[in-house]
């Protein structure tokens, strides 16, 4: 095995002396949360950045999905992926309301529009896609069966962080769209996420709900939950605002390199970059054809542990596998073969702005040989 362990993901991180300027800042104001000046900046900074009309800074990515959901008073079945991360699903259960699976469409990942009027019963209320990957899921025709039947759009928008198409911010589709932080991810706070509304009314009424639903000193106008963002991640997300485009245009490059060298390897498959999308390039999925290639994905992810490469099966198992979700009816296999498919077929490659030009080769040997 060699010795420097690749791993799948690593943070973007300010630098070091740049954030203790700030952190010291923080320390002279003493003022360390409740809508302090460095997260009234950023939200500035990221709505801006995102080319959207409302930015609410949430604690994590999780939150604001909760919230979303509250937000728009969703009740009853909402349609939804079993190809995310499980907080998707897990949102909609929290909120009292049932998850209803539809499939994907195998050449993005995301849900397949084709499927979702078939899912709709007279307790729909909304819909929650995901766009997988930060590819773009086919919003148009999503919305146009949304305004069809009367219904709402969540967009789980975790990894799609400054993705545009023909140079408009993916994240002003739909009803409310929903952003992740984490650290793994392309733009991180270390924790941390986001909401993206289209009006004052809205951002007005996710503010009071983040924050236990006060309205004012003594006014408490719904059941609110707890989840602002801190001084000190505002501040750090500040700092990393300016880094995150050459971030991106690293991990293109990273891209173009493993494109290059696996397109003429039989039995592995990935996806290219969509005509008129500025992509962020967040995860690399590869897909391995077992007959083709001549070793199962989970061989071939197993020989790249060995070698201290670290890939990740994202996302398998599906969230319908698991134990809260396996009874729904639409969680049923049958129901669901092209995600089966993508979840029994896929690993996520080291991707990230720190990988070396050794760190790719030793990948892409890995994978080739």
């Amino acid at each position: 095995m060699d010795d420097k362990l690749i791993t799948v993901t690593s943070p973007l991180l300010p630098s070091l002396d740049d954030f203790t300027a700030e952190l010291k800042k923080i320390w002279e104001s003493k003022w360390i949360t409740n809508n302090g000046d460095y997260h009234k900046e950023l939200e500035k900074e990221l709505v801006a950045y995102l080319k959207v009309p409302f930015v609410s800074l949430f604690t994590n990515g999780t939150l604001p999905l909760l919230t979303a959901l509250q937000a728009l008073r969703i009740t009853g079945e909402v349609i939804t992926t079993p190809y995310s991360f499980v907080a998707t699903t897990h949102s909609i259960w929290w909120n009292g309301c049932k998850p209803v699976f539809v499939d994907i469409d195998p050449a993005t990942g995301n849900m397949d529009p084709n499927k979702i009027e078939a899912a709709i019963t007279p307790r729909t209320t909304a819909i929650m896609p995901v766009h997988v990957y930060g590819k773009p899921c086919d919003t148009k025709a999503i919305q146009d069966i949304a305004d069809k039947y009367g219904l709402k759009v969540i967009y789980d928008a975790a990894h799609a962080f400054g993705v545009e198409v023909d140079g408009e911010g993916i994240l002003n589709a739909g009803d409310i769209s929903t952003l992740s932080f984490h650290a793994t991810k392309v733009y991180n706070t270390i924790e941390g996420g986001a909401m993206v509304m289209h009006d004052e009314k809205t951002k007005k009424r996710i503010d009071y709900l983040k924050n236990f639903g006060f309205a004012g000193e003594t006014e408490v106008v719904g059941p609110g939950i707890n989840s602002k963002m801190d001084e000190m991640r505002s501040a750090y997300g500040i700092l990393n605002l300016r880094l995150v485009d050459a971030a991106i245009e690293a991990r293109h490059q990273v891209a173009i390199r493993y494109r290059e060298a696996l397109r003429q390897v039989e039995g592995i498959t990935f996806f290219d970059d969509m005509p008129g999308v500025r992509h962020n390039y967040s995860y690399f999925p590869i897909f391995v054809d077992a007959e083709k290639y001549g070793m199962t994905r989970d061989e071939l992810y197993a020989k790249m542990k060995s070698r201290g490469i670290l890939g990740r099966r994202y996302f398998y198992p599906l969230i319908s596998e698991f134990s809260t979700y396996r009874g729904l009816e639409s969680a049923d296999p049958t129901n669901l073969p092209e995600a089966h498919k993508m979840a029994d077929s896929v690993i996520c490659l080291p991707m990230h702005h720190g990988l070396s030009d050794e760190d790719i080769q030793r990948v892409i040997d890995c994978i080739v040989e």
